[in-house]
């Protein structure tokens, strides 16, 4: 198990073929869209473009992916629990697959012993592949 709540061994195929499905819808809908492009933005703002992993917003206020947006926002991180994607996602307002699998991709999608200024520039182009374009309808 990982902070995505993602397991290793699914077995029913089934399963987790409606579990990605679930995973696009959040990422291509109206709510994940408008996360997506206030992440962007909040990520390019960033005064140093760094990306830590395991931890929302660390002591010395360095960010995962998700925590990028929490700084932003001002939202205390304190009482979430950023290895439950539920409370993550209650906290920034979006659907739980979608914070799961950022949490996924920011924690274990790239190589063992990514440097964090790698996993921005990783994760930004993440964003960036799944934002929508703008002349596509968003339902």
């Amino acid at each position: 198990m990982s902070r995505s709540g993602y397991v290793e061994d699914m077995d029913d195929i089934l399963a987790y073929g409606r579990y990605r499905a679930q995973v696009r819808s959040a990422i291509k809908g109206k709510r994940g869209q408008a996360f997506l492009r206030e992440l962007a933005a909040a990520m390019d703002a960033m005064p140093e473009k760094v990306l830590i992993q395991d931890k929302l917003i660390d002591p010395a206020g360095d960010c995962c992916t998700i925590g990028v947006v929490c700084k932003q926002r001002g939202l205390d991180v304190s009482g979430v629990d950023p290895e439950v994607p539920a409370q993550v996602a209650e906290l920034i307002g979006v659907a739980r697959q979608l914070a799961a699998e950022i949490e996924f991709e920011n924690d274990e999608g790239g190589p063992n012993g990514e440097r964090p200024e790698n996993r921005w520039l990783r994760m930004r182009r993440w964003v960036d592949s799944h934002l929508s374009k703008a002349n596509e309808v968003v339902r």
